[in-house]
């Protein structure tokens, strides 16, 4: 279920205004995680609350961000990008990856419109970051997502003690044997309340040997 609606952003969907629905749950423990409380939370409000809500803000809102947590690991999400979608909303999905038959279903159903895909690491650092061995499924996911032709984004949160300046490098390269043409965003890890209580690196990595296929979030 949904945990909250931030109502306006400009930020979070590129170009248009929009407002964030937060779905609860999420299958990763990423270190550096600030959205934590929703990991374990329960939703507050159901699609009908989520209807009422669009139908108020027809007019004002070009948008809708669902996030998290991890939005596809809540399979309701079809039902609310359907409403999204039927009221003449673009939906974008943030996700990490870990659900490409949910993102098929999305994407080949015509639900959404933009996806910001979460590479997290590659597969050496991946459990280590994240909790997790999801790594195959993200790959599924970019697949997907690249096979679909649909416009998308891949994305870093750079923690400079958790990945390299080689690591990064050879995450690029890897989403170029994958296919992926698009730039490659880079945001800079803060240091705000997080799952780990982890606190800003104090190495400085040089930013010098990044490319022009990068761009830099809070740098």
């Amino acid at each position: 279920m949904i945990y909250d609606i931030t109502p306006f952003t400009t930020l979070d969907y590129p170009n248009e205004i929009a407002c964030v629905v937060w779905i609860a749950g999420c299958n990763m423990r990423c270190r550096y995680c600030y959205n934590y409380e929703m990991i374990k939370a329960k939703g507050v409000l159901s699609s009908i609350d989520l209807k009422n809500f669009l139908l108020k803000r027809k007019g004002f809102l070009d948008g809708v961000v669902f996030s998290g947590g991890e939005c596809t690991y809540d399979l309701e999400l079809l039902e609310y990008a359907s409403i999204a979608k039927e009221l003449g909303y673009l939906v974008k999905v943030d996700t990490n990856g870990s659900s490409p038959d949910v993102i098929s279903e999305l994407v080949y159903g015509d639900l959404v419109d933009y996806v910001a895909l979460d590479f997290k690491a590659l597969e050496d650092k991946f459990d280590y970051i994240t909790s997790t061995n999801f790594f195959n499924h993200f790959v599924k996911t970019l697949d997907i997502l690249i096979d679909s032709n649909m416009t998308f984004e891949v994305r870093t949160t750079w923690h400079f003690d958790l990945l390299s300046i080689d690591d990064i490098l050879r995450m690029k390269g890897f989403l170029k044997s994958r296919g992926y043409k698009n730039k490659y965003y880079l945001q800079k890890f803060l240091e705000v309340d997080n799952l780990t209580n982890l606190k800003s690196s104090l190495n400085e990595p040089d930013l010098s040997l990044l490319d022009d296929d990068f761009v830099l979030r809070g740098f």
